[in-house]
């Protein structure tokens, strides 16, 4: 018998890590490499210290119960573990969602028969009420479903649980504990043998949860694009330029935008009073604009109620220059992002590096993603955007040929079709003769999506005049690209063939 005053609910900590593993690999002894690494706990806890629990008796630990916050209705019933968990980042976790998943359950074999992980479930209840969530939500496992897979369906073998005619280790304490099974789904959990890859969809709900009364900025569903074609033109000074600059804001903003996109560097006219430097150095020279029309964007977006993402703008970190650009929210917040892959030209002619720094940015609109120019062209970079959950992919570009604005449009409308996502792409137009290196831009800006009914035919939401200055204004329905993800023709995040191969950050 072991003392219970020795026995000590409480949160996980990274710590923990050490005797975590040897629990989980002595635990799942049918999945002996299934356990999680310890970067994988380190972001679990700092994303939501909260919801990870452990039972630990005599400094060992017996227990742990491991979850995150969802908004539910992203996934509904028929999902995966891995789209609910967003991989090894976790991105699906929201402090705005209503239901607790659990991700993960295990008592070591030590200490079974103490109703140890009874302790762990209420816990989770407590949480999930403190917290005012609808439910707590998992897939469970039904181990002992391989012994009887060749004479019962998946649904049979529930009911002869439920009933006690079979014992199943994991479902019948989940059934003991209030839970009731929501659905069936197969493969959930590839690999899990014993279970034959079912899996049960197990749902407690809160009775004393109260739906939170929100009259204004409810989540939207249509979402109105602003896009800012640009004329290149040149200005006597940097006041001049932030005059047009609140000129497409004013005006976008007047038809209720959420958003305005302004193209990749498009404050180069201020280049012209450099012109008598070489490239590097007269750019080098634009980058110390970019902390006051970062200043400027941040004013305009509280003051216009619209989120600006600010196309590019140089700027320099140490030695090194970089092509940054800004989501400012209307909100006064503000995010950067950075082009990752620099061109050819822009590195020899200009001295640019790389930025190394890709994520999905929140917003009232939900969840987004910028990638400038060049970035586009890599389809690795919006795959990992849309499993964190992006719906529309921002694209500020600059070409000077036709055949450059080819390269970023195609793979542009790529991006929308692999990604199920909506990808907007603004860009320059006109010449600038006193600008090195500056002095012709090509550019149709446009809004495409994927192809399937819902949607047009030829994925073109809409499209400006080709090398005319512009604005377009787009209206993309959010609930459309739910449904595609869900019922669609074809379901390229879905159907993705992860037994195959996987795509994840290296850090």
């Amino acid at each position: 018998m072991i003392d219970s005053a020795k026995i000590e609910l409480r949160n996980l900590s990274v710590k923990d890590y050490k005797e975590l593993k040897i629990s989980m690999i002595e635990s799942y002894d049918a999945m002996p490499n299934e356990y999680w690494s310890e970067q994988e706990i380190k972001n679990l806890i700092k994303k939501f210290p909260d919801g990870q629990f452990c039972i630990v008796i005599n400094e060992k630990i017996a227990g742990c119960a491991l979850s995150i916050i969802v908004d539910y209705q992203k996934f509904e019933d028929n999902h995966t573990y891995e789209q609910i968990t967003g991989g090894e980042n976790f991105s699906t976790h929201t402090k705005s969602g209503d239901v607790l998943y659990g991700i993960d359950v295990f008592i070591h074999p030590e200490f079974r028969g103490m109703r140890l992980g009874r302790r762990l479930y209420e816990a989770r209840k407590e949480l999930c009420e403190q917290l005012n969530l609808k439910s707590i939500v998992f897939g469970g496992r039904i181990p002992n479903y391989a012994e009887y897979a060749e004479e019962l369906t998946p649904k049979q073998y529930i009911e002869k649980v439920k009933v006690k005619e079979i014992h199943d280790p994991v479902l019948s304490f989940q059934l003991s504990n209030d839970f009731h099974v929501k659905k069936v789904i197969k493969g959930y959990l590839p690999g899990d043998h014993e279970s034959k890859e079912f899996a049960t969809l197990m749902e407690w709900n809160n009775i004393y949860y109260t739906k939170p009364e929100k009259l204004i900025d409810t989540p939207k569903k249509v979402v109105r694009l602003g896009l800012v074609q640009w004329q290149m033109r040149l200005f006597k000074d940097f006041e001049a330029l932030v005059s047009q600059i609140e000129f497409f804001v004013d005006a976008v903003s007047d038809y209720q935008s959420d958003f305005i996109l302004f193209p990749e560097l498009f404050n180069a006219p201020l280049m012209a009073d450099y012109n008598h430097l070489n490239e590097a150095e007269a750019i080098r020279s634009l980058a110390s604009y970019t902390d006051r029309l970062l200043e400027t964007f941040v004013d305009f977006a509280i003051t216009y109620n619209i989120n600006i993402i600010t196309g590019s703008m140089p700027q320099i970190i140490g030695e090194h220059m970089y092509n940054v650009g800004y989501l400012c929210r209307r909100d006064g917040s503000y995010e950067r992002y950075e082009k990752l892959h620099i061109t050819p030209a822009e590195g020899s002619a200009w001295g640019m590096k790389g930025g190394s720094q890709l994520k999905t940015l929140e917003t009232d609109c939900g969840k987004i993603g910028v990638l400038i120019c060049y970035d586009v062209e890599f389809p690795e970079l919006g795959r990992l955007l849309a499993e964190q959950g992006m719906n529309i992919l921002f694209v500020p570009f600059m070409t000077d040929t036709q055949n450059g604005y080819s390269r970023v449009r195609l793979c542009a409308m790529s991006r929308a079709i692999e990604n199920e996502c909506y990808v907007a792409i603004a860009g320059s137009v006109g010449n600038l003769p006193k600008v090195n290196n500056m002095d012709i831009q090509y550019a149709q800006s446009a809004v495409f999506t994927p192809s399937d009914f819902s949607f047009p035919v030829n994925g073109i939401k809409a499209e400006a005049t080709p090398n005319t200055e512009s604005t377009l204004l787009v209206d993309v329905d959010l609930d459309l690209l739910k449904e595609l993800h869900n019922f669609g023709s074809v379901r390229n995040l879905k159907d993705r063939r992860k037994d195959l191969y996987s795509l994840k950050f290296k850090k």
